[in-house]
């Protein structure tokens, strides 16, 4: 199901479930970065803060879209009524073969500034205050991006309740206790 208005809150604090297909003009005024309309209980929304996480989401999502990537999804906190999200996470579709030596990282990494596209092990580092080690897109931006081949068998690290591998698709349309709750797909171009 795909829908451009994003909703309200599920009473569990979740964007409800579907496929909400936004130009970032729309997310910047949807309820992700502004708060429920009753700030009541979300008095320490942090608007100022996911607008820059929006900015920063931007960044990264045009310089996919001028390497030919068209489909990108976020989520995570982001899409949680979590007055201060961490970051953004989200994935990004692309063709079996894209991600070689000379494929979508270097070309990606020729457009930014920082190098900032890599999404090997080693190359995460440390930050404080969070367990695990981050990539080098979370250290400059708070986003991260990961690469999706549909079919292609690529262990996204993410499992449901039972223990099963998810694929990003799916394993992004769940919360971490395993409700379903909706994903944001950036449309193509930004413009409404």
């Amino acid at each position: 199901m795909r829908t451009m208005k994003i909703p309200a809150f599920t009473n569990d604090g979740l964007l409800p479930p579907g496929e909400y297909e936004v130009s970032f003009e729309e997310l910047r005024k949807s309820v992700l970065v502004l708060g429920p309309g009753d700030l009541g209980e979300f008095s320490l929304w942090g608007s100022e803060w996911r607008r820059l996480l929006v900015n920063n989401l931007e960044i990264l999502t045009r310089q996919l879209w001028q390497v030919g990537v068209r489909e990108v999804f976020v989520d995570g906190s982001f899409a949680e009524d979590n007055n201060h999200p961490g970051d953004i996470d989200g994935y990004f579709v692309c063709e079996p073969g894209s991600l070689h030596e000379d494929g979508l990282q270097k070309q990606l990494n020729a457009l930014d500034p920082y190098k900032i596209w890599e999404w090997n092990r080693a190359s995460r580092t440390s930050y404080p205050g969070y367990k695990k080690p981050q990539l080098p897109m979370w250290h400059r931006y708070r986003v991260e991006l990961h690469p999706y081949v549909p079919e292609s068998g690529l262990d996204c690290g993410i499992y449901d309740g039972s223990g099963r591998r998810l694929e990003f698709p799916s394993a992004f349309r769940q919360s971490r206790d395993g409700k379903p709750k909706g994903i944001i797909k950036l449309r193509y171009g930004g413009e409404p």
